[in-house]
């Protein structure tokens, strides 16, 4: 083993760690923006604010890093593969033999450790909903309406990415009337702001559409905010859509902050 193969060993090892920091600041920057635009979302519809553009900035040179990151990390493993004695003469590899299940988790062991730290990162949030009730939509991507409930997280699919989830209390309507799974896709989930953390909760102004539990029920319907909260903690005031009395007017309901999401983008009541 030569001196210049271990210098180029040595100096792709810094170019990892060099690398690996400034994923580490990129993603702090990014973490930073995203706590700013959920204290703060009616920022960005200010003229000549340009919280989105950085957003986008920040997440491109995070991908950017990432590339390079695993690049770098190609170039190391070929220069040690190099390097690296064979066995001797006639020794036979063994076969590593186990059944099918014990291969995939292998290979999505492998998997998982290839992905950036970010990914990594937002693979861990999802994963530590296990437990915790969400809002979750059960309907298919086809269907004329989107119907939203909340359902408890029984497991996270790292390698599928993919919820399974336990609607615990299913209506009248439902077959069997027992309680139901649904296997849903990450975009079917939108967690709940935790009700012993309101500082992590979105602010909603009014005059903002949300989507929020209908009291008395376990499902979540299009409502309008009508007040401003003075605190946190306080409880959102909502006219729900299709909540009229018999003389046309719509009821102002009060619901916990923490049953209460955003409108997600092409809803359909």
């Amino acid at each position: 083993m030569s001196s210049p193969d271990i210098a180029a060993i040595l100096d792709n090892s810094k170019d990892l760690d060099r690398l690996r920091k400034e994923q580490e600041e990129v993603l702090l920057e990014i973490n930073k923006m995203h706590k700013k635009l959920q204290s703060t979302p009616e920022m960005v519809e200010k003229p000549g604010d340009n919280s989105l553009s950085r957003l986008k900035m920040l997440y491109t040179q995070a991908k950017e890093l990432s590339e390079s990151e695993e690049n770098v990390s190609n170039q190391l493993l070929g220069q040690l593969n190099a390097l690296m004695p064979s066995g001797p003469p006639g020794q036979q590899r063994r076969r590593i033999e186990g059944n099918e299940q014990k291969k995939k988790r292998m290979k999505s062991d492998s998997d998982i450790s290839r992905l950036s730290p970010s990914v990594r990162n937002q693979l861990d949030a999802l994963a530590s909903l296990k437990g915790e009730q969400v809002a979750a939509r059960v309907t298919q991507e086809d269907a004329e309406k989107d119907e939203w409930f909340v359902v408890k997280v029984i497991h996270f699919d790292r390698e599928m990415r993919e919820f399974e989830v336990l609607d615990e209390e299913p209506g009248d309507d439902e077959e069997g009337g027992g309680q139901r799974k649904y296997k849903l896709a990450v975009s079917h989930i939108i967690p709940f702001p935790k009700q012993n953390d309101p500082s992590g909760a979105q602010d909603f102004p009014p005059g903002r559409h949300v989507l929020a539990v209908y009291p008395g029920t376990t499902a979540l319907y299009k409502a309008t905010v009508v007040h401003a909260r003075k605190r946190k903690t306080d409880a959102y005031v909502l006219e729900f859509d299709d909540d009229e009395e018999e003389d046309g007017s719509l009821p102002q309901r009060f619901v916990p902050f923490y049953r209460v999401v955003g409108l997600p983008e092409g809803h359909r009541q």
